[in-house]
C-alpha cells in the first residue's frame, strides 16, 4: 500500500496484525463497538474486538528515505505478550521486497519509545543486539528518552534496553526537543500525553502520521476515550482534540499508525465528534 502526497511518496509495510479487547480503552462499552458497524471487518473483527495493525511507512522526500515506527521486532524476550514474545516474522524480507532494504534507509523516526515502536530498531546479530538500520540516524523525542531512561515499566523497560539503548551506544541517535523540519516536506511535530516526548510526522500540508496520538478509527468519535498506555490522559485527550481539528480544518489524509484496513482516511465532523472515513492507496 502506498500514497503519493505533492512530491513525497509513502509505503506502508505490515509487520502484523492483532485483535484487542473492547477494554483497551478505559471507558469503551462492547455496545460502542456494536453502534458502529461499519468497522466490521477492516477495523473490528467478527467478535467485536479491534483490529490493531502493527506497520511501518517509509516516507521518500527531498532524496532521504524515512522510517516511521519500527513495530514489534523479532528474537525479542516479551513475555507479557505472547504475539511480541520471540517472533520470527519476515518483516525485513517485506521490507526489502518494498524496495527498502535497511542499509538504504537514511532516517528512523520512533514516533515514542513503546515496545511496538522500536522493535526493529535493532535485531539479534551472533547474540548481540545490533542496530537494524546501520546507516541512518534515529529520532527519538528527548522527553521520552528521559523518561524511559528511568522507567521500570516490566514491558516497556526491557524494549528500550535491547532495542534503544544499544542504538544509543551506536552514538546514531538524534534527540527532538522541538518542532523539526527533516526535508521540505516532512515535519516532526511534537505532540506529548501518550507519552511525553511523542512524536506526529507531517507531509506537506495535507498528510499526518498519527503515531498514537489516535490508536483507532472508532477514537474519532469519542475523543475522550483513554488507551492503555497513556501515561497523561488528560494531556493525550487534549492533543488528540487538537489533531482532530486540524486534520478536519485541513482536510488531511490521515494514515494511522495501528490502524488496520487500508490505515489511511480522512476525518470529518459528526454528531458528537468526528468520523474517520477509509480511503485506499495506490
Amino acid at each position: 500500500m502506498a500514497w503519493e502526497v505533492g512530491g513525497v511518496r509513502i509505503t506502508r509495510v505490515v509487520e502484523h496484525v492483532m485483535p484487542f479487547p473492547a477494554d483497551f480503552f478505559a471507558e469503551a462499552q462492547a455496545s460502542d463497538i456494536a453502534a458502529e458497524p461499519w468497522l466490521v471487518p477492516d477495523f473490528v473483527d467478527n467478535v467485536g474486538r479491534y483490529l490493531i495493525s502493527f506497520h511501518t511507512f517509509v516516507v521518500e522526500s527531498d532524496g532521504l528515505r524515512i522510517v516511521v515506527d519500527t513495530c514489534t521486532g523479532n528474537s525479542k524476550d516479551r513475555p507479557m505478550i505472547p504475539a511480541f514474545d520471540h517472533q520470527h516474522r519476515p518483516f525485513l524480507t517485506d521490507l526489502a521486497e518494498a524496495g527498502f532494504a535497511p542499509e538504504t534507509i537514511d532516517v528512523v523516526v520512533c514516533t515514542h519509545l513503546h515496545v511496538d515502536h522500536v522493535g526493529w530498531n535493532t535485531r539479534l546479530i551472533d547474540g548481540v543486539w545490533a542496530p537494524t538500520f546501520a546507516n541512518a540516524r534515529y529520532l527519538f523525542g528527548a522527553a521520552d528518552l528521559g523518561y524511559w531512561q528511568q522507567s521500570a515499566d516490566p514491558l516497556h523497560a526491557p524494549a528500550f534496553r535491547d532495542s534503544v539503548q544499544p542504538v544509543i551506544d551506536a552514538g546514531i541517535v538524534d534527540v527532538v526537543t522541538a518542532d523539526t523540519e527533516l526535508t521540505s516536506e516532512v515535519r516532526l511535530n511534537l505532540t506529548p500525553g501518550h507519552t511525553p516526548g511523542h512524536l506526529t510526522v507531517s507531509i506537506g500540508n495535507g498528510c499526518i502520521i498519527t503515531g498514537d496520538v489516535l490508536h483507532h478509527p472508532i477514537q474519532c468519535g469519542h475523543p475522550e476515550w483513554t488507551a492503555s498506555g497513556d501515561v497523561d490522559p488528560d494531556a493525550a485527550r487534549t492533543t488528540r482534540q487538537a489533531f482532530l481539528e486540524a486534520a478536519v480544518r485541513t482536510n488531511a489524509l490521515v494514515l494511522g499508525t495501528h490502524f488496520a484496513g487500508t490505515s489511511a482516511g480522512r476525518i470529518y465532523p459528526a454528531a458528537g465528534g468526528y468520523r474517520f472515513v477509509p480511503e485506499d492507496g495506490g
